[in-house]
């Protein structure tokens, strides 16, 4: 069974920064684009990074040129720098992932979630 396990977590000032962690675990052929989405009490869940296979990435607005999305293939692990967090940064970030598995079939995973907050 495929896992996504994000880390890194945790409550941090304005200002401060933090790194995600997101390890893929489990029988898996190949990784395919991979993304951290999050999702603030009371909104809908929005993209904040992604990045292909190739290391090609796109950000939502709100976080461009703060946070810096990455992937180790050789790990199989995604990541997230965010620097010069603000208040509105707090959010559950989660990894998600196109996986293919070992009957070539491309299915889309999630993490469980890890907590991120910035206290003003």
């Amino acid at each position: 069974q495929v896992q996504l396990v994000e880390s890194g977590g945790g409550l941090v000032q304005a200002g401060g920064s933090l790194r995600l962690s997101c390890a893929a675990s489990g029988i898996i052929f190949s990784i395919n684009a991979m993304r951290w989405y999050r999702q603030a009490p009371g909104k809908q869940r929005e993209l904040v990074a992604a990045i292909t296979t190739s290391g090609s990435t796109n950000y939502a607005d709100s976080v461009k040129g703060r946070f810096t999305i990455s992937r180790d293939n050789a790990k199989r692990t995604l990541y997230l720098q965010m620097n010069s967090l603000k208040p509105e940064d707090t959010s559950v970030y989660y990894c998600n992932a196109d996986i293919t598995n070992e009957y070539r079939l491309i299915q889309n995973f999630w993490g469980q979630g890890t907590q991120v907050t910035v206290s003003s």
